[in-house]
């Protein structure tokens, strides 16, 4: 029998949220992330276009297995709408599809928008990575079809008009999952009668991660004139969000040493105390120290794990 491959690269683990560049794909960026740290594992909580800067948060390692968690948080996005112009993209990458020489007033702007907060019906762009009969939108509408894609419900906490010009508006939205913010901009354009798409378009934060804790490209990419592989490193590592700190929503559980090996076994442990939390489908255990040991289950006066740390 064969023995199973060692995985490539350092089992380094934990959150990078990244300020990606303008004109900078999700995937190669966390390409050039995973590259840079030398890790076995990568992924994002989150697609964000090329043509989008601000915040990618990128996992590592065990972090990975938190990634659900920040694609459930809320998001802010800073974005700038053109008018007189819809495109097949709704962004500058498009082609025109439909132009008015109507602009609209301020006031006209600020009326419309509590129809865009709340739960609100939603179609997702041509241009998107929707699955349609398993195939990306975006791989069918560059092939020329017209891709019929269903309403969907998402959810806008707050849509603020930040500064209102002739020929476009800036604004600042805080939204759930799944909102597209180019449709937003495309269907506010229609709307007010003079269309409109995407010029401008930044990534604030992405929930539990505030935007204090962007660190950009650039100043990664210019550790590599370290010479010293080891300290180069550290240095990268520095940047680094443990993994539980993508958890902070949900219940947490401290458990002692004898449970955490238990955890660790695969093993459910019992919860005794006041401080005990009620019975919940998720929650998350660290270790008296406060490290990440399991997401599991509260049931029955038991943790029992789902995921295992460490």
């Amino acid at each position: 029998m064969s023995k199973p491959r060692k995985p490539k690269g350092r089992p380094v683990s934990g959150w990078l949220v990244l300020d990606k560049p303008f004109d900078f794909g999700s995937t190669e960026a966390v390409s050039k992330v995973k590259w840079l740290y030398k890790a076995q594992k990568a992924g994002h909580a989150g697609t964000l276009d090329p043509l989008a800067s601000g915040m990618l948060p990128i996992a590592l390692g065990d972090a990975t297995k938190t990634v659900p968690y920040v694609m459930d948080g809320r998001k802010i996005y800073e974005f700038t709408v053109a008018w007189g112009e819809e495109r097949n993209t709704d962004d500058l990458e498009g082609e025109p599809t439909q132009t008015s020489d109507k602009r609209p007033a301020e006031e006209d702007i600020r009326a419309l928008l509590p129809k865009y907060t709340g739960v609100i019906e939603q179609v997702p762009p041509q241009f998107s990575a929707i699955k349609i009969a398993g195939e990306r939108a975006y791989d069918m509408a560059r092939e020329g079809e017209t891709v019929e894609i269903p309403a969907r419900e998402v959810e806008i906490h707050r849509l603020t008009l930040l500064k209102a010009e002739t020929d476009q508006a800036h604004f600042e939205v805080e939204c759930g999952k799944g909102t597209y913010v180019r449709s937003l901009a495309r269907d506010m354009g229609r709307d007010l009668g003079c269309f409109g798409h995407i010029a401008g378009l930044r990534r604030t934060l992405v929930a539990p991660f505030g935007e204090e804790r962007l660190v950009p490209l650039e100043k990664l990419v210019a550790l590599e004139e370290i010479e010293d592989v080891e300290e180069r490193l550290a240095a990268l590592d520095a940047f680094l969000i443990p993994p539980v700190e993508a958890l902070t929503s949900l219940p947490h559980v401290r458990i002692s040493d004898d449970q955490v090996r238990r955890l660790r076994a695969g093993n459910p442990v019992i919860l005794r105390g006041r401080d005990a939390p009620l019975p919940t489908p998720e929650a998350y255990a660290t270790s008296i120290s406060g490290e990440l040991v399991a997401i599991g289950a509260v049931e029955e006066g038991e943790f029992r794990p789902k995921r295992v740390f460490g």
